[in-house]
Parts: C-alpha cells; sequence; structure tokens
C-alpha cells in the first residue's frame, strides 16, 4: 500500500501529513515521518511514500490554519482504526470548537463515559491525526495544558491562535 507523504513549513515548525487517496493517515509537527508511521494501526500501515508538494484540501486546511481560519482541519476527512470507545472518542473530538477548550473530565462526558476520563486522555495520547482531530483543544481541569506529543510551546501556539 502506497501513502503521500507531505513536508509543510508552519510557524510551529515542520509539520508532516501522510495521507491516502485524501484522507489523512498521520500528522504532526515533526519534519521526520518515521514518528507519524507509527501511530498508523497497522492495518493501514503504508509500505511506501511518495513525496509530494500538495495534497489539495488538506494543504489548504493547514494554510487556512494557519491564516486564521481553524474550521477546514475540521472537514478534512481522516482514517484511524481502534476500539470502539477509541474511535467515538477521535469523532466527538472534532465537534469542540475553535477556542473553547475543554477539560479531560468534560471530553469524557461529550464522549459519553463521564466516568472515563483516563480513557478519554488516552485517546488524545494515541490521536494520529494531529491538528485535524484536534487533540490540543483539551486541557486539564486546573487550566493548565496537560500533555501534547508534539510538545507544549505548539500546544499553547495553537490555543492562542484559535483564540486570538
Amino acid at each position: 500500500m502506497k501513502a503521500q507523504l507531505l513536508q509543510m513549513t508552519t510557524p510551529d515548525g515542520p509539520f508532516t501529513v501522510i495521507a491516502q487517496d485524501g484522507v489523512v493517515l498521520s500528522s504532526g509537527w515533526t519534519d521526520n515521518p518515521g514518528e507519524l508511521t507509527g501511530q498508523i494501526h497497522p492495518s493501514l500501515r503504508p509500505g511506501t511514500l511518495e513525496p509530494v508538494s500538495g495534497l489539495g484540501e488538506i494543504s489548504s486546511a493547514v494554510e487556512a490554519f494557519y491564516a486564521g481560519d481553524p474550521a477546514p482541519a475540521i472537514s478534512v476527512p481522516v482514517r484511524q482504526l481502534s476500539g470502539p470507545f477509541r474511535v467515538h472518542a477521535w469523532d466527538v473530538l472534532r465537534l469542540v470548537r475553535p477556542g473553547q477548550p475543554v477539560t479531560y473530565t468534560q471530553y469524557a462526558e461529550l464522549a459519553g463515559n463521564p466516568k472515563a476520563v483516563r480513557a478519554a486522555a488516552s485517546a488524545c495520547a494515541f490521536n494520529a491525526a494531529a491538528l485535524f482531530v484536534p487533540c490540543h483543544r483539551v486541557i486539564r481541569t486546573d487550566g493548565s495544558l496537560g500533555g501534547f506529543r508534539w510538545g507544549l510551546p505548539i500546544k499553547q501556539s495553537l490555543l492562542a491562535r484559535e483564540a486570538a
């Protein structure tokens, strides 16, 4: 199975996307595709990556985000596989509005299981499609940032952009 590899420059550093047929499989703030391939479910993991200079709607959504419009990123198709709660939690995460972060507790409630705070946090941790599934919009109950695979400075930058 072959997928496309797009590397973009953003104000937060290099942003890389692995996509197949216009669907994001993995993305994040790195210039090392190896940091992304391990996050793709084994049944979806491509055997080869074809470098491309653009990915249409996907590229446009990243550019729009950094131009001040986070909305297009949510309409980009994403494909991730896991258990039923995690897949549902990723879908719910796409409903969290820019500039209105939720706590891990609120995220668990939105996902339909208020007692599943750890499972909700795990869904964030295992989200392969950063930006398109906006795990950066989940924060701790005390208002602190919590974790973020790509580093807290990038999470803070993303939240600040969306709050503006």
